[in-house]
This record gives structure tokens, sequence and C-alpha cells, in this order.
């Protein structure tokens, strides 16, 4: 509130300064100089004065400022970027419009808009504010929001898929425990249905468990605290965590260790992302295939790769794998209890570690996904290694 105070403030003493100074430099324009019995039939208009610009660089909108023949007598550097003047005219023409509306009556007036010029010929959804800032001069505020109206179609689209995601464990555990009811007098039944029940109990789980872990990285701001993490143990945590459903498929299991490497970071974020991974190259891998683990560094930065030899990703696929909800098979990841989450998890944890994910497939070879993390940097703890391995094995499990 304060800031709009402030910005309403400003406007407000810009608005008077402006008025005196353009009936200053009309008053000057209109007195004969000595000597001479007319004025010019035309005279150019002092310049705006130096603080008008550090005023308009206050305010976090593109700003125009336009005379009463429509010519711009001030913009912002950001309105020329977003292409809304050339020269000294407006010339997006819906603003134009706006501009002599309040010309007319004064009124001020608010608008959303949709402006397909400026540098980047990208459509940007903006709210644009006209409103008379003296007796001759108008002033518009544009503000992008094209980010903002971004965000909001990703978060009302994940809504939506969440609640259909949902929809399909929770209509099964309702079908089967009618069927149940209605079995009560055959064991072997009720066995089979409670064994379903227990599967799509266990997916809606960790349905709601990914949401979750999904919804506190969706920013992507980078961490406020890393702390040390040692590859070793994270890369242990990852394969004990797959290490019952790689036995169930026949999938060896190797990770590099002892390698001595660490990373800057938060040690349960690296847990989830890797364990992903790993849990992905398995649920993907035929079976007696291998699913290994390699870290190396590079420079500043470690590379955590997690290589399989399973069905691969069709080259058209690999730019949308790490959608929320995308899956590259669905049937076969309805089968496994898949969410369509686990990638987009990774992706997040490596953005907000300053980091980066990475993928190389080829079909029916296999694939490679690879985390390129900060290396650690800081000052080691005596007692890190400990407190790291124990809060690692607790996500583990």
């Amino acid at each position: 509130m304060w800031v709009a105070l402030l910005v309403g403030a400003l406007v407000g003493a810009l608005a008077v300064w402006l008025s005196r100074w353009w009936q200053g430099g009309r008053a000057a324009s209109s007195t004969p100089s000595a000597g001479q019995a007319h004025p010019p039939a035309e005279r150019e208009a002092p310049a705006v004065p130096a603080g008008v610009a550090a005023v308009l660089s206050v305010l976090r909108s593109s700003a125009v400022l336009v005379d009463p023949s429509d010519h711009v007598v001030k913009a912002s550097s950001s309105a020329h970027d977003m292409g809304l003047v050339r020269g000294d005219r407006l010339i997006e023409p819906e603003l134009a419009e706006m501009v002599r509306q309040v010309r007319r009556d004064g009124l001020i007036r608010e608008r959303e808009l949709m402006l397909a010029s400026g540098r980047t010929s990208i459509a940007r959804h903006v709210a644009a504010r006209v409103a008379p800032l003296s007796a001759h001069l108008v002033l518009v505020l544009v503000e992008d929001r094209t980010r903002e109206r971004r965000v909001e179609a990703v978060r009302r689209d994940f809504t939506v898929n969440v609640s259909h995601e949902l929809k399909t464990p929770v209509g099964a555990l309702t079908l089967l425990a009618e069927a149940v009811a209605e079995a009560a007098d055959d064991p072997d039944a009720v066995q089979r249905f409670a064994g379903r029940m227990q599967v799509e109990a266990e997916r809606l789980g960790r349905l709601v468990q990914q949401v979750v872990e999904l919804s506190r990285l969706q920013d992507d701001e980078l961490l406020a605290d890393p702390v040390r993490v040692e590859v070793d143990v994270l890369v242990a945590a990852a394969l004990d965590r797959n290490r019952i459903n790689a036995d169930i498929r026949s999938v060896e299991l190797v990770g590099q260790s002892d390698t001595g490497l660490a990373i800057r970071g938060n040690p349960g974020q690296l847990a989830v992302a890797l364990g992903n991974l790993v849990d992905n190259a398995v649920t993907y891998s035929p079976d007696g295939t291998r699913v290994s683990i390699t870290a190396r560094q590079t420079g500043d930065v470690v590379h955590l790769s997690v290589s399989d030899q399973g069905v691969g990703i069709a080259e058209s696929e690999l730019e949308r794998i790490f959608e929320r909800f995308y899956r590259v098979d669905p049937a076969r990841a309805r089968t496994t209890g898949g969410t369509g989450l686990g990638l987009s998890i990774v992706k997040h944890v490596a953005a907000s570690h300053g980091g980066e994910v990475r993928v190389w497939s080829v079909e029916r070879a296999g694939s490679s996904f690879t985390l390129v993390l900060p290396a650690w940097g800081g000052e080691d703890s005596g007692s890190t290694d400990q407190v790291l391995t124990s809060r690692l094995q607790e996500v583990a499990q």
C-alpha cells in the first residue's frame, strides 16, 4: 500500500510541476523579444526538465507523456523496449484512442490489452492506465502482465490436471470397496479386491506426495541456505530407495562410490530428484538390464548421470517430458502407477539449485538423464557428513 501511495504522490507532484513548467514555457514563447514586432508563427516547446525522467524512472510501469498534439514528449526506456513509441508518436492504436478519450473528458481510464508489438514481436498481456497529468499533458502507464497471466494459466491447468488424476484412484477405490462389500462371502474375491485397493491407495499416496513436493518447488527460487551434500551418500540413498523395485524386475543397480564429490544444495530435494530419475530408469527398463549412476566434476559443477538400457524416448517427445503430468507411454504409466510428475520435480529441483537437467535418449537403446549442479566450495564441517547421511536415509525410507 505504501508503494501505491508513494507512486500517487510522485505522479501528483509531477502533474503540478509539469503544469507550471508548461505554462511557463508557453508564457515565455508568447512574449516577443526586444526588437521583435511579432513572435514566430511556430516555436519549439522547451525541453522536458531532467527531473521528469527521474520521476518516471521510479515507476514500475512503462511511462509515456503525450502533449495536446499527440506527440510524445517523454517516454521511459521500458516503453521503447515494449514498442509503444516510435519516434515521437504513440504507435499502439488502442492506447492512442484512450489518450484522446481522456483528453476529451478528463476521466482516468484503465484497460487490459493484448499488444503484439515490441522487439520480440511476441503478444504481451498488459494493463494500461491513462490519466490527465496536467491541463496539457496525458500520462500513459503500461504494465506488462504477461508472466503473471502465464503463471495463472499454468496453475489453473495444474489444478485441472490434479483433479483429473485424483479421480482415477479415488474412483477405483470406491468401486473396489463396493466389490468387497458384495463379495463378503467369498474370501478369495475379498483378498483379490483388497490387493487392488492397496495398489490404488499406494498410487494415490504417491500422487499426493509428489503434488506437495512440486508445489514447494514450482517458483524455482534459488536456495537460501544450501549445505554440503555428499554425492556418495546421495547415490547410495537413491539406490536403496529403488532396490526392491529393481530386484522384482531383475534390473541391476550400480553406482559409483568413494568419489569424494560434494554438491551445494538441499539434501532432501536432491535425494528426491535423483531417486525419481532412478525410479523412472527402472520402470522403463526391460527385465535383466542395468541402471547405473555415475558422477564427475567439471570445473565448478558436478554431473550426476542416471543411464539405462530401456525403451528410450522418441526425439519428438524430448521437449515435453518435463511437463507436469506428461507421459511418454500413458498406458504403461497407468500400469506402473506413474503420475507424470517425477521429471517435472527433477527439473524444478535442478532450477532451484542453480543447475539444470539434460537428457540423451535413443529409441530401443536407452536413456541418460544428467543433473548438472553446483559443486560445494564452502568450508567443511566435522559433523556435516553424519547429519546429511541420516537425513538422506530418512528420505530414502
